[in-house]
């Protein structure tokens, strides 16, 4: 049997307010091609299926239709929630969803319930451990005590090997979304822990053949059988240029036979500028920029007049800007040193200068901060 081990969609985010269905629908519509140029029979989603709880009807509908083109190529589906996800919403018509190839694993309760697909080797028990919060889940796991999400994960596996014992020769494979030890993060997946709680061994997963990991978005192997398959777009400019890919797992008669990374398209880049708002609109270094999803962080002494706008001029996917600045430092000397020893409206006033660029305040406006100033005391004389 072939899987094809994919998560985080996140359908519907946004990037710094930028819609992005349009680039997911065309990566994850894609995945079709891939099940059936690989002969793929399963596609499993460990979690972060959408971005939020109740996601907008277009991103319901995007789902829809990749799901769709999954099945006419030839592959069940099978997906969990994360911690982006309503467990309650996506499980919804779940039982019906089944007769038609998308098996959904949205409970708690039903976590040791396994999807079984056959192939000419035997059974395959699929199960989906949906994101386990650790104070709403313990009391149905029988762990009233737990407060870390490898207490629950633990308790959740325990339930999963006890089933596969009434299944001898059974292989299995696991979805769960978790951030289990050894893996990296990146800037773009929401935390799912309280002082560091979340961390989950790797041993929690022993007994399975292939565990199907989500929530980090970045693809790694922590074991031969333990992958994170990661988020197919870059949801973060701290993903620019990072690799996007999905696993394709073998299931032989003995159990996992090999795992085979398939690069994923990139429809639209991301990339991260830096220099003067002048030499971004200038350089024709940056041509190739212009069609992609630009973070600008810009350099300038002062900051510019409507940098956005000029900068979508040339590049109309920027999405995000950043003013650096290079006022830090003024005549060799910090801000804090500058203030240092100085009267209140001094120190206002090299704060202005400071924020500007090194311009400071006009006499006008040094005017009125001293009456602010001013009124001020007076408001704290008579408290």
């Amino acid at each position: 049997m072939r899987l094809l081990h994919t998560s985080d969609w996140h359908v519907g985010r946004s990037l710094h307010g930028t819609d992005l269905l349009r680039e997911q629908e065309a990566v994850l519509g894609g995945l079709a091609r891939v099940v059936a140029d690989e002969g793929v029979d399963v596609v499993v989603v460990a979690g972060d299926v959408y971005d939020r709880a109740v996601p907008s009807a277009d991103a319901t509908a995007v789902l829809d239709r990749v799901v769709e083109r999954l099945r006419r190529a030839g592959a069940a589906v099978v997906l969990t929630p994360g911690n982006h996800d309503s467990a309650r919403r996506l499980g919804t018509f779940s039982g019906l969803l089944a007769a038609a190839g998308l098996h959904v694993r949205a409970t708690t309760a039903g976590l040791d319930e396994p999807v079984l697909l056959a192939d000419e080797h035997g059974e395959v028990a699929i199960y989906g451990l949906p994101y386990l919060e650790p104070e709403i889940t313990r009391d149905e796991l029988g762990v009233g005590g737990a407060r870390s999400h490898e207490a629950v994960l633990t308790a959740a596996m325990e339930r999963v090997r006890a089933d596969l014992f009434l299944r001898p020769g059974t292989r299995s494979v696991v979805l769960a979304h978790a951030f289990v030890g050894g893996g990296l993060p990146s800037e773009s997946e929401r935390d799912i822990s309280v002082g560091g709680v979340d961390r989950v061994p790797v041993p929690v997963f022993d007994g399975v053949d292939y565990v199907a990991l989500g929530h980090l978005h970045r693809p790694q192997t922590l074991t031969e059988r333990l992958r994170y398959s990661g988020s197919p777009l870059a949801y973060s400019f701290g993903e620019a240029g990072q690799q996007k890919q999905v696993w394709l797992v073998d299931l032989d008669a003995s159990g996992l036979a090999g795992v085979r990374a398939v690069p994923l398209p990139v429809p639209r880049p991301l990339v991260v500028l830096t220099g003067t708002l002048d030499e971004l609109l200038g350089d024709p270094a940056h041509a190739a920029a212009e069609e992609a999803f630009v973070s600008a962080r810009l350099t300038d002494a002062v900051r510019p007049a409507d940098p956005m706008r000029r900068l979508q001029a040339r590049f109309p996917y920027c999405a995000h800007l950043e003013w650096t600045g290079s006022g830090t430092v003024v005549d060799g000397r910090s801000y804090t040193e500058r203030i240092a020893g100085r009267g209140d409206l001094d120190v206002v006033g090299e704060f202005v200068s400071h924020v500007r660029g090194g311009v400071g305040a006009t006499a006008g406006e040094r005017d009125l901060l001293a009456r602010a100033l001013s009124a001020a005391a007076r408001e704290e004389v008579a408290g």
